[in-house]
């Protein structure tokens, strides 16, 4: 994962290095392709969510359930998990 996270910043590095030398009008270009990659792949993911069976009707149940206070805090949970671990 380490190898992965420095490969990640040496790619931003070139990246920010490249975008110092365009000029203002290729920066709106860079910026609106971006723009549009992001929205592609944020697209791609709904669109692979979408194909799970029941996902849709979960996720309605999931958006009631939140709006009528049916929630448990994620700390909560985190916190009984870990301390029924402990007595083990």
């Amino acid at each position: 994962m380490r190898a992965t996270t420095q490969a990640t910043a040496a790619l931003l590095q070139e990246l920010e290095w490249r975008l110092r030398r365009l000029s203002p009008e290729r920066l709106r270009v860079v910026n609106d392709f971006l723009a549009y990659l992001e929205e592609r792949e944020s697209s791609e993911a709904t669109q692979e969510l979408l194909k799970i069976p029941g996902f849709q009707e979960a996720f309605q149940r999931a958006l009631k359930q939140e709006e009528e206070g049916q929630v448990v805090r994620f700390e909560d949970i985190h916190r009984n998990v870990y301390r029924s671990r402990a007595y083990r």
